[in-house]
């Protein structure tokens, strides 16, 4: 896993993490946020993997913290997901706090569902389509509430490939959907009312 600000070549050992947790691994932030149910992330040299079963709801990601608006991100997962999970890109902003999502790869439901698109973008071979939703229960970042998320959805999902960020932030922008700073550019894999697993090795430049 390797970056412009962190090294290409990973010598720390593997790192399981099987409880609520953050911290960094090689130079990357990660995190295994879970509510209920058996799920744990575990790091590796070049990426992560992660494992759940009769979760309700799991986020395992790792990537960079704030990240920037120009990250290319490339990736190759062995995503094997048993029911509703999604595979992607995802982050944050603040002033205004946004929750975001880049999504390539699903299980047994294309998010998000709800309201019809914004529009669509055509981006590293693929065409996404575009969505705004608003939380019925508003989440926190640091602190800060997120009622929005923003979200990019492939129409044909894949798992492996590039996502260049920059190209849905100047895509949602045009839609009048504005993010604020920038808090978090990270690969994620979330679970929902399912089990699954996914092996994911990530490069960010």
């Amino acid at each position: 896993m390797g970056t412009g600000g962190a090294p290409d070549t990973c010598t720390t050992s593997e790192q399981p993490v099987c409880s609520n947790q953050t911290g960094d691994h090689c130079g990357f932030y990660y995190q295994l946020w879970k509510d209920q149910g058996t799920g744990c992330l575990t790091n590796t040299a070049d990426g992560f993997s992660v494992e759940w079963s009769d979760i309700n709801n799991l986020l395992g990601r790792k990537g960079l913290r704030p990240g920037s608006a120009n990250q290319i991100v490339t990736y190759e997962a062995d995503f094997q997901p048993n029911g509703n999970a999604y595979l992607g890109v995802y982050g944050w902003t603040k002033s205004p706090a946004v929750e975001y999502y880049i999504i390539d790869g699903w299980g047994s439901w294309r998010p998000p569902g709800g309201p019809g698109t914004m529009g669509t973008v055509t981006s590293d071979g693929g065409v996404y389509d575009i969505y705004k939703t608003q939380r019925s229960e508003v989440l926190a970042i640091d602190g800060i509430n997120a009622p929005y998320q923003f979200w990019s959805v492939r129409k044909q999902k894949r798992t492996s490939g590039t996502i260049t960020v920059a190209n849905h932030f100047d895509a949602w922008q045009r839609l009048g959907m504005n993010m604020g700073s920038l808090s978090e550019v990270s690969m994620l894999v979330e679970g929902y009312q399912s089990s699954g697993r996914a092996d994911v090795s990530v490069s960010m430049r």
